[in-house]
């Protein structure tokens, strides 16, 4: 065999087919059942495939090493990931956001393209066979032991077994190892985009709650370490949605506890346009109790804990509301305070953060600085991103790279 790729996720599926797209024969390697475990539930199984920005935006958007990228991007790009995929026959649509998704909003349909062309293209995929150990001898691979100790012999090795996040699809952080075992460096792997734990119970009150096109700030000792607008969600712990995502990178990396959190309920009005469309509103429903007086302002679930952390009377009517009490309603919808007890631990991140150091991979082919003939693709490096179709970038474009260069045996 001339390359095998271990993992069937995004990554390794593109690594294998690109390889065999240069004529080698490649086996891919998946210890699930199936290819694609992740890959079908990403995106709330509609998977995100891609964000159509340029390489700039996409750097500017993985925070984790994205300057390692630059030529991999450059070689896969997200373009060129919508044509591949469009070629293949998957319609594409691109929403707000630039972000990419299949027409049909099935993340199965991705993986079944995929499964297509990597039957098209020959390469051999092995079900259910998990890499225990890499073979290197004089600094240079000469293939793989299962964890049954058989031995298959290969001139190139693509690890693309993903990180240690959902690890019941089969990312357990067996790549790391490998790695390691081949004297590589990794980076501890942690979540990057995780669901926060508050410290505040009233969330669950609310499960299940959505609220878009609102604003969360996030702030330590005063100072803000960064904002976010669009989606969230409240859950049973705490929030989840893209912006909590995107904001606990920041969070977990200053550690998380203790950090104060400001949601603003209505980011498009400033706090003098608010007030004047509650006085508006006030005025409209005068007779009503004012638990029944904000249903076009807020969620109508959201309105009884809202009052409680206000803590004006429910039962009073719209037009016995003091100036002071209006006040106090307008600053609490623009800055709805929560805090940060923690996060949903690694397991439950949708990408994990660290991996094998970039610094000891090309970042023109993936290979590794240390090993010939060994190469690395998506999670398991050290790289990451925000949610938006940016994780899947990475492991399109160096899975692509790398199973290039493996399928041409370059250095």
């Amino acid at each position: 065999m001339d390359v095998i790729v271990i993992g069937g996720g995004p990554a390794g599926m593109m690594a294998a087919w690109a390889a065999a797209m240069e004529g080698a024969a490649v086996s891919l390697w998946e210890r699930n059942s199936r290819l694609g475990r992740k890959l079908a539930i990403t995106g709330k199984g509609r998977c995100n495939i891609t964000n159509q920005s340029d390489i700039g935006e996409l750097i500017k958007h993985i925070p984790g090493n994205g300057s390692f990228l630059y030529g991999a991007f450059s070689r896969f790009s997200p373009q060129d990931v919508i044509d591949f995929f469009q070629q293949a026959g998957l319609a594409v649509k691109v929403e707000r956001g630039r972000r990419v998704f299949p027409q049909s909003d099935k993340a199965a349909d991705v993986v079944d393209v995929l499964t297509k062309l990597l039957r098209q293209a020959g390469v051999a995929v092995a079900f259910e066979r998990r890499a225990k150990a890499l073979r290197i001898r004089q600094g240079t691979v000469q293939g793989v032991v299962d964890w049954q100790g058989r031995f298959f012999p290969a001139s190139r090795v693509i690890v693309a077994s993903g990180g240690a996040s959902y690890p019941a699809t089969g990312s357990t952080g067996d790549g790391y190892l490998l790695a390691q075992a081949a004297g590589h460096d990794v980076v501890p792997p942690q979540p990057s985009l995780a669901p926060l734990v508050t410290v505040e119970r009233w969330p669950a009150q609310v499960m299940g709650l959505s609220l878009k096109n609102v604003r969360l700030r996030a702030e330590k000792a005063g100072k803000i370490l960064a904002e976010e607008f669009g989606e969230m969600l409240f859950t049973h712990f705490g929030i989840s949605g893209p912006i909590v995502l995107t904001l606990s990178r920041a969070i977990i990396e200053a550690g998380a506890s203790g950090v104060q959190l400001y949601l603003d309920l209505k980011p498009a009005l400033d706090v003098e346009q608010l007030r004047r469309r509650l006085d508006r509103d006030l005025q409209k429903f005068a007779r009503r109790q004012l638990q029944n007086g904000l249903d076009e302002l807020l969620p109508s679930s959201l309105i009884p804990v809202f009052l409680h952390l206000s803590g004006i009377d429910i039962y009073k009517t719209c037009n016995q509301l003091t100036k002071n009490q209006r006040q106090t309603l307008v600053s609490l919808m623009k800055a709805l305070p929560l805090t940060v007890q923690g996060h949903r631990p690694l397991a439950e991140a949708i990408v994990t953060k660290g991996g094998v150091r970039v610094d000891q991979v090309s970042p023109k082919t993936m290979e590794s600085k240390l090993a010939r003939g060994l190469y690395f693709a998506g999670e398991v490096l050290d790289v990451d991103g925000y949610t938006g179709g940016y994780n899947l970038q990475i492991a399109w474009s160096s899975g692509y790279v790398a199973g290039q260069a493996a399928g041409r045996g370059i250095d």
